[in-house]
């Protein structure tokens, strides 16, 4: 977090009344020598940076997220010939966030659908009642369900 003006003007008015040398005005006020140096030259913090955000191609990026939806950081990174992190502050930029879910995207498929049948046949067979009167067991990502209009 950079220091208020007022505080940098401050510490330079200081040094120049008492006659301090830099490194004995970094000391006084707990600052870096470095801030003073740059304070000396120009007291104003920076409003903005003089180079690109980011080397990396936000088109591109948007791409791969569309084609590898799965993809890890270290994956996309690779493919866009940067580094883990800046694909990271990258995908930040653009709001895009992993969110874990119980059953993972590329598993969601028709078997497992076929299993909560099964499932449900074994245990509507066996006298257990796992779903209540008009629930429908679904898996999320597929088209279809199976409605359970009465099991006992």
């Amino acid at each position: 977090m950079a220091y208020p003006i007022s505080f940098r003007r401050k510490v330079l008015s200081v040094r120049e009344k008492e006659g301090l040398t830099i490194a004995q005005t970094a000391v006084r006020f707990c600052v870096g020598i470095a801030s003073v140096t740059r304070w000396i030259k120009n007291p104003v913090p920076k409003e903005s940076r003089n180079k690109p955000a980011t080397k990396i191609d936000m088109a591109a990026l948007a791409r791969d997220v569309r084609e590898y939806p799965d993809a890890y950081q270290g994956e996309r990174a690779r493919r866009l010939g940067v580094s883990e992190k800046g694909i990271g502050h990258a995908l930040r930029r653009m709001n895009i966030s992993y969110k874990k879910t119980l059953q993972h995207p590329k598993k969601r498929t028709k078997t497992n659908l076929t299993k909560v049948v099964l499932l449900t046949i074994c245990h509507e067979h066996m006298g257990m009642h796992p779903l209540a009167n008009g629930v429908t067991a679904s898996v999320i990502g597929t088209k279809e369900a199976v409605s359970m209009s009465s099991v006992h």
